[in-house]
Protein backbone atom coordinates (compact mmCIF):
# COMPACT_ATOMS: atom_id res chain seq x y z
CA UNK A 1 0.00 0.00 0.00
CA UNK A 2 1.40 3.61 -0.88
CA UNK A 3 0.96 6.46 1.04
CA UNK A 4 0.18 10.06 -0.17
CA UNK A 5 2.79 12.39 0.97
CA UNK A 6 0.14 13.97 3.74
CA UNK A 7 -0.24 10.63 4.93
CA UNK A 8 3.32 10.07 4.81
CA UNK A 9 4.47 13.06 6.79
CA UNK A 10 1.73 12.48 8.93
CA UNK A 11 4.04 8.67 10.17
CA UNK A 12 7.03 9.61 9.04
CA UNK A 13 7.12 12.96 10.59
CA UNK A 14 7.96 12.05 13.99
CA UNK A 15 10.06 9.48 12.97
CA UNK A 16 12.47 12.09 11.38
CA UNK A 17 12.55 13.83 14.52
CA UNK A 18 14.59 10.65 16.14
CA UNK A 19 16.66 9.42 13.72
CA UNK A 20 17.84 13.06 13.42
CA UNK A 21 17.84 13.89 16.56
CA UNK A 22 15.13 16.56 16.62
CA UNK A 23 13.14 17.19 19.63
CA UNK A 24 9.44 14.82 19.29
CA UNK A 25 7.13 17.31 16.61
CA UNK A 26 9.79 19.28 15.35
CA UNK A 27 9.90 17.11 11.84
CA UNK A 28 6.35 17.91 11.73
CA UNK A 29 5.49 18.87 8.17
CA UNK A 30 2.20 19.90 8.42
CA UNK A 31 1.35 24.20 8.12
CA UNK A 32 -0.02 24.82 11.81
CA UNK A 33 -0.46 27.93 13.27
CA UNK A 34 2.88 30.28 13.58
CA UNK A 35 3.63 31.16 17.20
CA UNK A 36 2.80 34.40 17.82
CA UNK A 37 5.69 37.15 19.06
CA UNK A 38 6.52 37.61 22.47
CA UNK A 39 4.87 40.63 23.34
CA UNK A 40 7.58 42.86 25.01
CA UNK A 41 5.44 46.54 26.47
CA UNK A 42 8.61 49.20 25.52
CA UNK A 43 9.17 52.99 25.89
CA UNK A 44 11.29 55.05 23.08
CA UNK A 45 14.52 56.21 24.74
CA UNK A 46 16.36 58.93 22.55
CA UNK A 47 20.66 57.85 22.24
CA UNK A 48 23.08 59.68 20.38
CA UNK A 49 26.48 58.45 19.09
CA UNK A 50 29.60 60.06 17.66
CA UNK A 51 30.90 57.27 14.94
CA UNK A 52 33.88 57.38 13.67
CA UNK A 53 35.14 54.53 11.17
CA UNK A 54 38.16 53.47 11.42
CA UNK A 55 39.39 50.35 8.92
CA UNK A 56 42.31 49.42 6.59
CA UNK A 57 40.27 47.68 3.78
CA UNK A 58 37.64 49.65 2.77
CA UNK A 59 37.62 53.10 2.66
CA UNK A 60 34.66 55.45 2.26
CA UNK A 61 33.38 58.61 1.92
CA UNK A 62 31.46 60.83 4.75
CA UNK A 63 28.36 60.03 2.73
CA UNK A 64 29.19 56.40 1.91
CA UNK A 65 29.35 55.75 5.56
CA UNK A 66 26.65 58.17 6.23
CA UNK A 67 24.43 55.93 3.70
CA UNK A 68 25.31 52.73 5.42
CA UNK A 69 24.60 53.59 9.10
CA UNK A 70 21.21 54.63 7.73
CA UNK A 71 20.40 51.16 6.15
CA UNK A 72 21.67 49.81 9.52
CA UNK A 73 19.26 52.14 11.84
CA UNK A 74 16.63 50.88 9.99
CA UNK A 75 16.91 47.43 10.17
CA UNK A 76 17.46 47.89 13.67
CA UNK A 77 14.63 49.13 14.23
CA UNK A 78 15.40 52.72 14.88
CA UNK A 79 12.00 54.93 15.18
CA UNK A 80 11.81 56.64 11.81
CA UNK A 81 12.74 60.00 12.56
CA UNK A 82 16.29 59.41 13.25
CA UNK A 83 18.84 61.71 12.00
CA UNK A 84 22.68 60.22 10.77
CA UNK A 85 24.89 63.28 9.49
CA UNK A 86 28.59 63.08 8.83
CA UNK A 87 30.95 65.61 10.08
CA UNK A 88 34.82 66.17 10.19
CA UNK A 89 34.95 65.52 6.47
CA UNK A 90 38.58 66.69 5.18
CA UNK A 91 37.86 65.47 1.23
CA UNK A 92 35.69 66.63 -1.17
CA UNK A 93 32.49 65.45 -1.48
CA UNK A 94 31.88 61.50 -2.83
CA UNK A 95 35.57 61.15 -2.01
CA UNK A 96 37.29 58.53 0.68
CA UNK A 97 37.62 60.27 3.98
CA UNK A 98 41.00 58.59 6.01
CA UNK A 99 38.52 59.00 9.21
CA UNK A 100 34.43 59.20 7.89
CA UNK A 101 32.45 59.63 10.95
CA UNK A 102 28.82 60.40 11.41
CA UNK A 103 26.63 61.46 14.31
CA UNK A 104 23.79 59.63 15.13
CA UNK A 105 20.62 61.11 16.92
CA UNK A 106 17.92 58.11 17.33
CA UNK A 107 14.70 56.56 19.01
CA UNK A 108 15.11 53.44 20.29
CA UNK A 109 13.05 50.42 21.94
CA UNK A 110 13.68 49.55 25.77
CA UNK A 111 11.83 47.42 27.76
CA UNK A 112 9.14 49.15 29.97
CA UNK A 113 10.07 49.99 33.41
CA UNK A 114 8.12 49.22 36.04
CA UNK A 115 5.33 52.26 36.33
CA UNK A 116 6.15 53.69 33.05
CA UNK A 117 2.81 55.70 31.69
CA UNK A 118 0.49 54.34 29.85
CA UNK A 119 0.61 57.35 27.62
CA UNK A 120 4.41 56.02 26.83
CA UNK A 121 4.48 52.44 26.93
CA UNK A 122 4.51 51.01 22.88
CA UNK A 123 3.63 47.11 22.36
CA UNK A 124 6.34 45.48 20.80
CA UNK A 125 7.92 42.40 20.62
CA UNK A 126 11.22 40.27 19.91
CA UNK A 127 12.50 40.11 16.05
CA UNK A 128 15.38 38.14 15.01
CA UNK A 129 17.20 40.99 12.57
CA UNK A 130 20.27 39.21 10.39
CA UNK A 131 22.73 41.83 8.86
CA UNK A 132 24.72 39.10 6.52
CA UNK A 133 27.41 40.58 4.51
CA UNK A 134 26.30 38.08 1.62
CA UNK A 135 22.65 38.15 1.64
CA UNK A 136 21.87 41.81 1.68
CA UNK A 137 23.04 43.82 -1.70
CA UNK A 138 23.94 47.09 0.13
CA UNK A 139 26.63 45.48 1.82
CA UNK A 140 29.74 44.25 0.11
CA UNK A 141 32.85 42.13 0.67
CA UNK A 142 35.01 45.04 1.88
CA UNK A 143 32.06 45.96 4.42
CA UNK A 144 33.13 43.47 7.38
CA UNK A 145 35.26 46.27 9.23
CA UNK A 146 32.51 48.09 9.26
CA UNK A 147 29.69 45.42 10.82
CA UNK A 148 32.22 44.59 13.70
CA UNK A 149 32.16 48.47 14.62
CA UNK A 150 28.30 49.00 14.37
CA UNK A 151 28.49 45.72 16.83
CA UNK A 152 31.25 46.85 19.53
CA UNK A 153 29.65 50.89 19.49
CA UNK A 154 26.39 51.01 17.54
CA UNK A 155 24.60 47.62 18.38
CA UNK A 156 24.73 48.82 22.29
CA UNK A 157 22.15 50.91 21.69
CA UNK A 158 19.53 49.23 21.21
CA UNK A 159 17.63 46.40 22.98
CA UNK A 160 18.95 42.95 22.22
CA UNK A 161 19.17 39.49 23.31
CA UNK A 162 20.77 36.48 21.86
CA UNK A 163 23.48 38.42 19.77
CA UNK A 164 25.33 35.78 17.75
CA UNK A 165 28.26 37.53 15.38
CA UNK A 166 30.63 35.45 13.39
CA UNK A 167 33.52 36.75 11.52
CA UNK A 168 36.19 35.88 9.27
CA UNK A 169 37.48 39.64 8.68
CA UNK A 170 41.37 40.03 7.58
CA UNK A 171 42.83 43.41 6.78
CA UNK A 172 43.27 43.98 3.23
CA UNK A 173 41.57 41.05 1.90
CA UNK A 174 37.79 41.11 0.85
CA UNK A 175 35.83 38.51 2.69
CA UNK A 176 32.40 37.79 2.39
CA UNK A 177 30.85 35.33 5.30
CA UNK A 178 30.46 38.14 8.66
CA UNK A 179 27.25 38.16 9.85
CA UNK A 180 25.64 39.87 12.61
CA UNK A 181 22.23 38.48 14.38
CA UNK A 182 20.08 39.39 17.11
CA UNK A 183 16.46 39.58 18.67
CA UNK A 184 15.74 42.86 18.74
CA UNK A 185 13.01 44.90 20.49
CA UNK A 186 10.56 46.35 17.83
CA UNK A 187 7.28 48.56 17.67
CA UNK A 188 4.51 45.30 16.89
CA UNK A 189 3.45 48.70 14.43
CA UNK A 190 6.39 50.13 12.69
CA UNK A 191 6.65 53.91 13.20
Amino acid sequence: MWLTNRRAARYLGPLAGVFLGLPAGAADTGAGPAAAPEAQPAVWAQKQLKFLFQGFTTHYSCDGLEDKIKHVIRELGARADFQVHSFGCVTPYGRPDPFPSVSITMSVLEPAPAGASAADVVAAHWQRTDLHLDRDPVWEAGDCELLEQIKQKLLPLFATRNVDFASNCVPHQLELGTRLSADLLVPDKRG
